[in-house]
């Protein structure tokens, strides 16, 4: 088959690397037929391979070929050698492939949640996918436009399980279980049923310094697939003590710059009872780093966080320090343009520097002032949540859109959100509603 794009720089297909480790291992081990193994010259010869694996079973498809669907595109399966084409529909003649040609059906009994909550862990731990990411994050995780709806791990929770833990959104929590235990920063979420708890599967040790859910996951397996309860555990939440925060926001030349940086920093995640490490932004990619310690950095410790981050030396450096309250704040600059912050100690700030790195709406004359004790911007910036990742189109723009008249298909006509893979579809549907109810309430 033809590849979509040619392979960039030095980077191999994804065959080309596995059949190469296969004869590397072979030859480390001495085994003398390891390249006999792994003969393959291309993909269409591992396609061979298998295709030959299928025949006389159920997915048999030694009909198929690599000439024949670049000739005629796709083909339904089983198709075996010698037929016409592909069959419609499997065991239309109701024949299965077993021992008297009957189906089996397998009778079972539904059962609940095996990991159920008890006083000791009272709150229901729910995991799954984020709209924007994909199991391990592998491609994903390194694209940063794609963290700009969720930038870091968080959990969520029901405000009444909240308050009844004396919780705040931002505070740090301990969610454990006798499997293990993580810490994470905590969210309210309305939308959560009371006794629920949520946070996505995609956020491991690549991005924060533990397992993520996989620390406290179920290791419960159903007997007859053999897939483990992975999407519920039952947990205890306490609020965690780190009165000593961090926070570095890093803006990067490029998006492999960006990565490089990041791996780099991922030491740092276990030198923390706390820390998190992530992308974020859209024309410039911003990496950000936040941790939370029991006590003070001391200078060394400091400075070694600032080379990590390329921080470090005087040139456009904007520096604060309180040694009395052990707050060390630095911001670099290059050309009237933010390059970096490093908030040691007292962390507000943080909420509103993001979108002001990656937009460039911070002016330079206002630049001194990320190291100011703010929650709040100095400047009006309107908050703003990309919707539409494929397409970079903010809530605003759609907003906007609305505002001159357009319907659904408006949106898609003009701004192009949701014609590409359709996940933020729900989003502009929901926003397109909402839009149409408050033209509809009377003022």
């Amino acid at each position: 088959m033809q590849s979509a794009v040619s392979p960039p720089g030095e980077a191999r297909h994804d065959w080309e690397i596995v059949v190469d480790f296969a004869r590397r291992l072979g030859r480390r081990l001495d085994h003398a037929g390891a390249d006999r193994l792994f003969p393959y010259a291309d993909a269409e010869a591992i396609f061979n391979e298998h295709r030959e694996s299928t025949r006389g079973r159920d997915l048999d498809i030694t009909g198929l070929s690599y000439a024949l669907l670049e000739a005629q595109g796709p083909q339904r399966w089983p198709c075996p050698e010698g037929a016409a084409k592909g069959k419609v529909r499997l065991y239309e003649d109701g024949i299965f492939p077993t021992a008297d040609g009957r189906a089996r059906f397998v009778a079972i009994e539904h059962l609940p949640t095996a990991d159920a909550p008890t006083t000791d862990a009272p709150i229901s731990l729910l995991s799954g996918r984020m709209r924007d990411h994909w199991h391990g994050m592998s491609r994903t995780g390194t694209v940063p436009r794609l963290f700009n709806l969720e930038d870091e791990p968080l959990l969520a929770m029901h405000p009444c399980d909240m308050r009844h833990r004396g919780l705040e959104t931002g505070d740090l929590v301990r969610v454990s279980n006798p499997r293990g235990e993580l810490t994470v920063r905590v969210a309210e979420r309305a939308g959560l049923q009371r006794g629920r708890a949520w946070m996505p599967m995609h956020w491991g040790s690549q991005f924060m310094n533990s397992p993520g859910v996989n620390a406290v996951a179920c290791d419960a397996i159903d007997p007859y697939s053999m897939q483990p309860e992975l999407k519920h555990a039952a947990v205890q939440i306490s609020k965690r003590a780190l009165p000593y925060p961090l926070a570095i926001v890093r803006r990067c030349a490029s998006r492999p710059d960006a990565l490089v940086m990041m791996q780099e920093a991922r030491a740092q995640l276990v030198r923390f009872p706390y820390a998190t490490i992530g992308l974020y932004g859209r024309s410039s990619p911003l990496v950000v780093f936040r941790a939370a310690a029991e006590s003070a950095l001391d200078a060394t410790q400091i400075a070694e966080l600032d080379r990590l981050f390329r921080m470090d030396g005087d040139d456009g450096a904007i520096v604060y320090e309180d040694a009395r309250r052990s707050i060390a704040k630095k911001a670099i600059t290059r050309d009237g343009r933010l390059l970096g912050v490093r908030l040691a100690g007292e962390t507000l700030a943080q909420a509103w520097l993001k979108q002001a790195m990656a937009e460039d709406e911070l002016d330079a004359s206002l630049i001194r002032l990320a190291l100011a004790p703010s929650a709040r911007p100095p400047v009006a910036m309107v908050p703003r949540t990309i919707i539409c990742k494929c397409a970079d189109v903010s809530d605003l723009q759609i907003q906007m859109e609305l505002a001159r008249g357009s319907a659904l298909a408006g949106l898609q006509e003009n701004l192009k959100c949701g014609s590409f893979c359709g996940s933020c579809m729900p989003d502009i549907r929901r926003m397109v509603a909402e839009f149409k109810r408050e033209e509809t309430v009377p003022a």
